[in-house]
């Protein structure tokens, strides 16, 4: 009576007691499937990876290297047991020195700072200073190296590469930096810098090396190019006046011979006319031995038929007549004549 007088029933409070535990229990069971779902699915996001098509992964096990994976989803140890560092073995990269390229685009804008400005001031071979910008292309040809082999790499091959640029520009004059001998100074360059990365073993692989704007310093820059319009100047000059040598002179020697052979020819002919005439004089003389009187009769009326043609008025001396007969004009009649 005392009991349901408090309003205590102790069958209510086993029944909730039972409810109590048994949504407890519920509610435990609940929270470990959860866990277990969020467990696994943590396992399975720390275990896989990805690996792209242009990349190699290299699996790290405590730190230490226990192999490598090419393109492709791959799993791993999961929580940090393994780790996974990927390197762009098929990409082309690439370093600049003396600028920058702020915007990649059809017409690329580069910017220049103090740091740019000291890499590319250098001394070339005839203690001159010029200002030098180039381009390394490059590939990571063995990614372990590249990961494990030297410390700081990307910041090591800039090193490399400014420190044999320097060593190529310093063996030559800035006439050859500026003009002819740009290609074999980077040529040179490239065999050097692939050559160092070969001994320091960084697993960089050296694609091409290509210099870009080489001028002289700002303060001086005015003054080299009046020079450099002076030498042209003289070189054009010079290729004028060996112009016109080359058209004078095979022109001279060409008349030079035209005169010689002329006189030669000439000299041939007099020779041969006088022989013709020393001929014709003895045959004559021979033939006047034979009949004088005749021989010369027919001497002065060939000479005659030779000279009277050329006179342009004939006048015939007559001594009987006393004095001088004109000669009858043929001339008009011969002209006349069909």
């Amino acid at each position: 009576m005392a009991n349901q007088g408090m309003g205590f029933d102790p069958d209510e409070f086993q029944r909730f007691a039972r409810e109590a535990g048994l949504k407890l229990r519920e509610s435990r069971r609940l929270l470990v499937t959860v866990g277990s779902i969020v467990l696994v699915l943590v396992t399975l996001y720390s275990a896989y990876y990805q690996v792209e098509p242009d990349e190699v992964g290299l699996v790290l096990r405590f730190g230490r290297y226990v192999r490598t994976r090419g393109p492709g989803p791959h799993a791993k140890l999961p929580f940090g047991i393994e780790r996974v560092q990927k390197v762009p073995v098929q990409r082309q990269l690439k370093q600049e020195y003396g600028f920058r390229t702020s915007l990649a685009a059809i017409q690329s804008s580069k910017q220049q700072n103090d740091e740019t400005r000291a890499e590319a001031l250098m001394l070339t071979g005839d203690l001159n200073v010029a200002t030098v910008q180039w381009i390394v292309q490059y590939k990571i040809a063995d990614p372990y190296k590249y990961l494990f082999k030297l410390r700081d790499v990307e910041d090591t091959f800039r090193l490399m590469s400014e420190a044999t640029m320097r060593s190529v520009v310093g063996d030559h004059s800035v006439t050859e930096l500026l003009t002819v001998g740009r290609e074999a100074i980077a040529a040179r360059a490239k065999d050097l810098l692939a050559a160092m990365c070969k001994r320091y073993e960084n697993g960089i692989a050296v694609q091409q090396l290509v210099l870009q704007n080489v001028d002289p310093p700002e303060p001086v820059r005015a003054s080299f190019n009046e020079v450099n319009q002076a030498i042209q100047e003289r070189e054009r000059a010079i290729n004028d006046a060996w112009a016109e040598y080359n058209r004078e002179i095979p022109r001279a020697r060409g008349l030079a011979e035209q005169k010689i052979q002329a006189a030669e020819g000439y000299a041939v002919e007099r020779v041969n006319q006088a022989k013709g005439d020393a001929e014709r004089f003895v045959a004559l003389e021979a033939e006047y031995r034979k009949a004088p009187e005749v021989t010369r009769t027919r001497l002065y009326l060939e000479t005659l038929a030779q000279t009277l043609p050329q006179a342009g008025r004939k006048l015939i001396f007559d001594e009987k007549a006393k004095g001088i007969l004109p000669l009858f004009p043929l001339g008009p009649m011969q002209e006349g004549r069909p």
